[in-house]
Formats: C-alpha cells, sequence, structure tokens
C-alpha cells in the first residue's frame, strides 16, 4: 500500500476525530427555568461577559439555573489563539475602567455567596490587564464582603509584578488552567509554555495563595502524561485540579481524538488524591468553574475522598 504523505495523514485523522459520535454521558439538558432567565437578564443588562458564554460550556444551564455564573473580564476578544478556545482572537477594544464596578454590583444583585472570575489574554497591554484584575477583585470584596472568589488568570506572560497584584488583592482561590500536557502544549496553546504556567502556580503558592488549575483531556495525550502533568502541578504546590472532557467548539479547532470514559476520570480522580492534592473534581464534563465553591475549603475534597475509601473498605 503506497504511503500517505504526512500532511494527508493529519487531514484523515483530523476527518475521524470529527466523525467521532458524542456518547451518551456528555448529554446535557438546555437551559431553562426563572433562575436561567434572570442571570441572563443582568448579564445583558450590565454589559457584561461571561465564559460560559463564550467558551460554550456544557453546564452553563446547570450553573446559570442556580443562580451563578463566571465572568469574565477585559473583554470577550483574546489576544491569544489557542488550539481549543472558543473565544474570539483579534485586537481587543480599549480597556474599561468602568467594568470592575459593574461586575462588583451584578455579583450583588444575584446574592451570589460565591464568584468566579476570568479574563481574555491582553498581552497587547503593559500591564497584562493585571490592573483591572486587582481593581476588580477589590471592588467585589468591598460590595460583597461575604462573597468568596475565585480568580481564573491568565500566565501574564510570567511577570512577577503582574502575577503579586493577583496576590496582593488577595482572592480566596487563584486558578491558573494548564489545559494539556507538556508534549502538545505547543500545538493546544500556541503562545502559552508548560514550564512557565507551572511557574505561575509556584510563584502564587509562594505568596499564600490557595492555588488550582484544569486539565482537558481527549486531546492526544496519554494517561501516564497526565500522571506526570498531575506530579508536576503537585511538586509545584498546586492545590485543587480539574479534569474534564475537550470538546471541540467549531471545525475549525483541535478535533476530539477521543471520548474518555467516566471510569477513566473516576482512576485519575483516585490517582490525583493519592498523589496529593487537596480536592480532584474530574468527570467528563468538568470544567474549571464546576462546583467551584466547594474548592475554597481547605481539605474539604481530601476528607471526602478519604470518608469514601474508609467505607468501601
Amino acid at each position: 500500500m503506497q504511503e500517505l504523505p504526512v500532511v494527508s495523514k493529519i487531514n484523515e485523522a483530523e476527518n475521524e476525530a470529527s466523525r467521532i459520535k458524542k456518547p451518551n454521558w456528555l448529554r446535557v439538558k438546555l437551559p431553562i427555568g426563572e433562575s436561567y432567565k434572570h442571570v441572563r437578564s443582568l448579564v445583558d443588562t450590565h454589559k457584561l461577559h461571561t465564559i460560559c458564554e463564550s467558551g460554550n460550556c456544557p453546564n452553563m444551564g446547570e450553573c446559570w439555573g442556580e443562580g451563578t455564573a463566571t465572568f469574565m473580564i477585559l473583554g470577550n476578544i483574546c489576544t491569544r489563539s489557542c488550539g481549543f478556545c472558543a473565544v474570539a482572537t483579534g485586537r481587543p477594544l480599549a480597556v474599561d475602567w468602568d467594568e470592575p464596578q459593574r461586575v462588583a454590583e451584578a455579583i450583588h444583585l444575584m446574592k451570589v455567596k460565591h464568584a468566579v472570575i476570568t479574563s481574555v489574554d491582553r498581552d497587547e497591554l503593559k500591564d497584562g490587564g493585571s490592573i483591572i484584575w486587582y481593581n476588580t477583585i477589590k471592588a467585589v470584596k468591598a460590595l460583597n464582603p461575604t462573597t468568596t472568589l475565585e480568580t481564573l488568570i491568565p500566565d501574564f506572560r510570567g511577570f512577577k509584578d503582574q502575577i503579586q497584584r493577583i496576590i496582593d488583592a488577595a482572592p480566596e482561590v487563584v486558578s491558573h488552567n494548564m489545559e494539556t500536557v507538556e508534549r502538545i502544549t505547543k500545538q493546544v496553546r500556541i503562545q502559552a509554555k508548560y514550564r512557565r504556567s507551572l511557574e505561575v502556580l509556584e510563584t502564587l503558592k509562594k505568596g499564600g495563595m490557595r492555588t488550582k488549575t484544569g486539565i482537558m483531556l481527549g486531546l492526544g495525550e496519554t494517561k501516564e502524561e497526565v500522571i506526570q502533568t498531575m506530579k508536576d502541578l503537585v511538586a509545584a504546590g498546586t492545590d485543587v485540579i480539574t479534569l474534564g472532557q475537550y470538546l471541540q467548539p467549531t471545525k475549525k479547532h483541535l478535533p476530539v481524538q477521543r471520548f474518555v470514559h467516566p471510569d477513566e476520570f473516576a482512576e485519575l480522580r483516585e490517582i490525583g488524591y493519592e498523589i496529593g492534592f487537596d480536592y480532584v473534581e474530574s468527570g467528563p464534563l468538568v470544567r474549571s468553574s464546576y462546583h467551584s465553591e466547594k474548592h475554597v475549603i481547605p481539605g474539604y475534597g481530601k476528607n471526602k475522598w478519604m470518608s469514601e475509601k474508609a467505607i468501601m473498605a
């Protein structure tokens, strides 16, 4: 048989991946209900961006139905072009200095006990957007003193002074996603670096933060690579990890190489706790902010896991 050119092989693999049928365990309910409509109204009224929408999150119906949402600051146009992400890439609009107060007011109106804030990458800004980040965290805390806060931050190109602004603002949890294993990082996160992300998490931990990260499965990584990544993260002091199935947003994005069975996610949860994480959230539909209100509590995940183990023994 004639050997196919490399490009043809890649295209053939992508076409085959695109034909993989989505399994039943990835089916989600459509967003409905009064709570969902209320959150939708607040987001629209206050001209806010949410990663729930921009990232095509499969849990949007569930989370919004419970009156929670993950807000995305610094606009909805990113300076990076990651192969997995549905957020638009291009030249962002000017910084909106009133945005921090609007986000704080929306969280207040929603009366949420726990909020998540993330952002696009703003590499064109001298401060990387870190000043808006600091202002937003402070505004949310001032108006919502009892609300716990998780911040899902970019890598700020590794600049320590920009990362320090997040530490100084002191949210309860600071998350930065690795997204994938080292071998395919350049393919998945084109402008990012695996080791740089580890350093960001280590810097945050040394600054006294409770740290968190997330990895997507189904992009071509091996189980051994996932375990090695988890070991690297624990060595960097990471407290919380989320593991979820990658879903291709559009045909222009990286194809799904395989759908990981729930049993494999359960196994990785076990391994994660054994390696040393304080909380492991692992499942096909898990995303960074899924159940994040529980990720704030030190010991909650590990204690629950140990109780489960004791019952099974």
